[in-house]
């Protein structure tokens, strides 16, 4: 019988190889959307696809809430919502830049507060 004077590395290699694959692979999985970044202007702009029938959220620069083409109160928004969205339903909001931070916060408060997060903030490509 023949003595193993040496070790044969390739399979070790090959195991090695697969491990490494696998862990880099869970670590970029598992890195994304630990730290949400918020940018206030956006390069790239995209637009919801026309597949969906958006509902529109905005604020004025006088800070008054518009549902569609209504004129709306916080308060009344809120019931609006209850019948008029889902958890799926794309909400789009137009937020004017002369706003008050406070009322976007109002707003986004109450669509949290009933569980709709589909959001898309419309913005204004960079020139």
């Amino acid at each position: 019988m023949k003595r193993f004077d040496q070790i044969n590395m390739i399979p070790f290699i090959d195991i090695m190889l697969v491990l490494l694959a696998i862990v880099l692979t869970t670590a970029s999985f598992v890195s994304q959307g630990l730290i949400p970044v918020n940018l206030p202007t956006a390069a790239q702009v995209s637009e919801p696809s026309q597949d969906e029938d958006p509902l529109e959220i905005a604020i004025n620069d006088k800070n008054v809430l518009f549902l569609g083409e209504d004129e709306v109160t916080l308060e009344q928004l809120a019931e609006k919502l209850k019948t008029q969205a889902t958890p799926e339903t794309l909400i789009v909001l137009r937020i004017d830049k002369a706003a008050v931070f406070e009322h976007f916060v109002k707003l986004i408060d109450l669509l949290k507060s009933q569980e709709l997060s589909n959001l898309s903030i419309q913005a204004q490509q960079d020139p």
